[in-house]
């Protein structure tokens, strides 16, 4: 494939994007700026390129994106490497996000999960631990949403299947989200 038919493919999955995901966009948008506005925080979690992409939207959010202005609380449960690998190695990397949301989330807190296949049984319990908390949970994937789906109080999906091309529909969708939110927070 050359490079030219890689960008019109790119457009093309952009140009699937729906009234529903919109809305649901939007959701997720509300979602953070009613808990950033009552000063909560958000968790965010994924593996491999996901668990890239939760650093990326916090390092947007704690820093900026656009807009000079006060940081909100933000954390990638990806970057603690002593907790990932201590309690990976003793209990197992399926409960590593779930683990880390019953430390640090409290009800009114956002848990953001990020699974391309939405299957990613350790994203899947770290919503489920979430709603278990009264922490809002939403959940970005492929089309379908997956597992993760029913513990999502917002589910993201993107209309693609292949790994690289949600991957590619996410940055598009929580680059929009984080502008929104640096916006509706700050922009005065």
């Amino acid at each position: 494939m050359t490079f030219a038919a890689r960008i019109e493919k790119v457009v093309a999955n952009l140009q699937k994007f729906d009234d529903a995901y919109a809305r649901a966009v939007e959701n997720a948008t509300a979602e953070l700026v009613q808990a950033f506005e009552a000063g909560r925080k958000l968790l965010v979690f994924g593996n491999g390129g996901s668990a890239a992409d939760a650093q990326h939207i916090c390092g947007e959010l704690v820093g900026r994106f656009q807009l000079n202005r006060p940081p909100v609380s933000a954390i990638a449960l990806t970057c603690d490497s002593s907790v990932l690998t201590a309690w990976s190695n003793d209990f197992g990397y399926q409960s590593v996000f779930a683990r880390q949301v019953e430390a640090h989330g409290r009800a009114g807190d956002v848990a953001w999960g990020i699974s391309t296949s939405g299957n990613s049984d350790n994203v899947v319990r770290g919503l489920e631990q979430a709603r278990k908390m009264g922490v809002r949970t939403i959940g970005l994937s492929g089309a379908g949403g997956g597992a993760m789906n029913v513990f999502c109080d917002v589910l993201l999906a993107a209309p693609a299947s292949s790994t690289p091309e949600v991957q590619e529909l996410h940055l598009v969708t929580y680059h929009f989200i984080c502008d929104q939110v640096e916006r509706r927070l700050f922009a005065k």
